[in-house]
């Protein structure tokens, strides 16, 4: 099991389809990768020589973002908008939906569950 950019990838799988388990890196970057080194693409992961490992590693630091320092620039770029109290910004602080989705039906998953609120009480019936 090779360990790249902090991050085991199985090795019982393809080269193309390990790599994705990593942060950042996607069916295309995935594929750019593979032809980079040279892989085949029925190769797995475990059949990868140390020097293709660090062929990857190395293509990967010089040309991708990716795992810590990614999840740190989307945080910050987060942070920037909430703290410069854009509409955006304030919609992530209110854990409602960012990208002008509607929130009277659906966006369930990013309010949370429903919060129901007690109605009036009815006045007893006369008669």
């Amino acid at each position: 099991m090779a360990r790249i950019a902090g991050v085991d990838i199985p090795g019982k799988k393809r080269v193309e389809i390990s790599l994705q388990y990593i942060y950042g890196i996607g069916p295309k970057r995935a594929k750019e990768i593979a032809v980079a080194i040279k892989a085949p693409a029925e190769m797995r992961a475990d059949q990868l020589t140390e020097a293709q490992v660090t062929d990857i590693r190395n293509y990967i630091d010089s040309n991708f973002k990716v795992e810590g320092d990614l999840r740190r620039e989307l945080s910050l770029n987060i942070k920037r908008l909430v703290d410069s109290g854009t509409y955006r910004g304030i919609r992530h602080k209110r854990g409602l939906p960012v990208r002008g989705q509607r929130t009277k039906t659906n966006s369930r998953s990013r309010k949370g569950p429903r919060k129901t609120v007690a109605g009036k009480k009815k006045a007893p019936s006369k008669g």
